[in-house]
């Protein structure tokens, strides 16, 4: 099977050549359970999860029995702080624990299954040295040379300054660095742009 290949891209967004990728990292097999199990995780995982009650352990007060255990034609209480007392506890307080367990080795599957289905959708370039300074009007119109419909996602190397300033302004343009990218970034994206530098930082978390 021949290696998966991408047009590299240069500063007016015309293809300069064709770059062979990484097999094992853009040719993997996608597999859509993984990538919405995972796609789950990261979305549950940004929840805050600040919603708070007080159950009746958190409840202040309530340590005597609030009257005799017999003889008042009452029901038995031992503490106001049950659930069925004002200012008591809170029965079946809501969740603020949102995790979904999701093991390393199906992240990265997963990883590489969102950036395969790019290079096989042909949603997939590689930006060449490009941006001597920033520049958002030269961004948008490498994007329009390009032909590619957004939202589009760009990853750029941390000292890539110029490109970063000169794609984060753009409408529906989502600019990343390799270490913060995530799967259900890439399911966003409808393209994905990788400067050269960004790419073996993506080849390896992807492995």
């Amino acid at each position: 099977m021949a290696a998966p290949k991408a047009p590299v891209l240069d500063g007016k967004g015309k293809k300069s050549m064709d770059l062979s990728l990484t097999e094992a990292v853009f040719g993997a097999e996608v597999k859509p359970h993984l990538v919405h199990e995972t796609v789950r995780a990261e979305f549950a995982a940004s929840r805050a999860g600040t919603k708070a009650v007080k159950s009746r352990g958190l409840v202040a007060g309530g340590r005597a029995k609030p009257f005799r255990q017999k003889g008042t034609g009452r029901a038995r209480a031992g503490t106001t702080r049950a659930v069925q007392w004002t200012g008591g506890g809170v029965a079946f307080a809501p969740r603020t624990n949102f995790e979904v367990k999701v093991n390393r080795k199906e992240r990265r599957a997963a990883f590489r299954a969102a950036l395969s289905d790019h290079v096989q959708a042909g949603t997939f370039a590689v930006l060449g040295p490009a941006f001597a300074e920033p520049s958002t009007s030269e961004a948008a119109a490498l994007i329009d040379a390009w032909g590619q419909e957004r939202p589009l996602l760009v990853v750029a190397a941390p000292e890539e300054e110029n490109v970063i300033k000169s794609f984060r302004n753009l409408e529906k343009v989502l600019v990343t660095l390799p270490s913060e990218l995530e799967v259900s970034e890439l399911v966003w994206a409808r393209g994905l742009l990788v400067s050269e530098a960004a790419l073996p930082l993506v080849e390896r978390r992807a492995q």
